[in-house]
């Protein structure tokens, strides 16, 4: 579990393929480097959010740690478009001791945004997405949190085309690497879970109540169907 609330920015020393045929099964391992401040407690198998996708340390040094990235992963987020000197997001996951100053976010990708413009508005930035993947942008809630590229932010505005925003206050524009892309650039985006926990749990219940014939759904739209059908008669 993450906050979104960005520690280090990490630098991508060495990003290497492997084919099918490797134990790496058609994934990638991305070692990153100037990483030091955030490995003083680090150990084999912990989870580090690398651009807000959840990775686990394979290897690690005083400065640098390796991950290894599987191909479902990679058809998820922007990692395909890393390479030597990409500029990634930092962030531990979560101890007992950490404050929870972001929002709940997992590290699970739900796909990428394109970024659609920039706009500068006083000492901050204003930022418009939209997303490749239509099926989330039900998730996407004025005023809502959303995870960038592993930062908690909050929506400003939602166009009717799907296009939603975010303003970046200047303290964490030297934070985080969304300052550093261009329009036309991918970020990776999870939405906020609470959004889906709510649709699956109204979902089920919809569900269970429709299967029953004696539950109070069912029931209601038996009496609205009578109701209906006794105007027709009496016309």
């Amino acid at each position: 579990m993450f906050t979104g609330i960005v520690e280090l920015i990490g630098t991508v020393s060495d990003y290497q393929e492997y084919d099918a045929t490797h134990s790496g099964g058609g994934g990638v391992s991305v070692t990153v480097t100037n990483a030091s401040e955030i490995l003083g407690d680090c150990h084999i198998g912990d989870s580090i959010a690398v651009n807000g996708i959840c990775l686990t340390v394979t290897e690690y040094s005083d400065d640098s740690f390796k991950v290894g990235i599987s191909p479902e992963t990679i058809r998820r987020t922007n990692v395909s478009s890393w390479e030597t000197g990409t500029k990634v997001n930092l962030e531990r996951a979560v101890g007992q001791d950490v404050r929870f100053g972001g929002h709940y976010v997992q590290g699970h990708i739900d796909g990428v945004a394109r970024i659609t413009s920039r706009v500068p508005e006083a000492n901050s930035i204003v930022f418009g997405f939209k997303l490749r993947e239509k099926e989330f942008e039900k998730y996407i809630v004025e005023k809502g949190f959303i995870c960038i590229d592993g930062t908690s932010l909050t929506i400003t505005k939602i166009d009717d085309d799907g296009v939603f925003y975010i303003a970046m206050i200047k303290h964490t524009q030297e934070k985080v690497v969304l300052p550093s892309k261009a329009i036309g650039d991918e970020v990776n985006i999870e939405v906020d879970l609470t959004g889906k926990v709510i649709e699956k749990q109204v979902v089920l219940q919809l569900q269970d109540q429709i299967e029953n014939e004696q539950s109070p759904l069912t029931k209601l739209v038996e009496k609205l169907v009578d109701q209906k059908l006794q105007k027709l008669i009496g016309k």
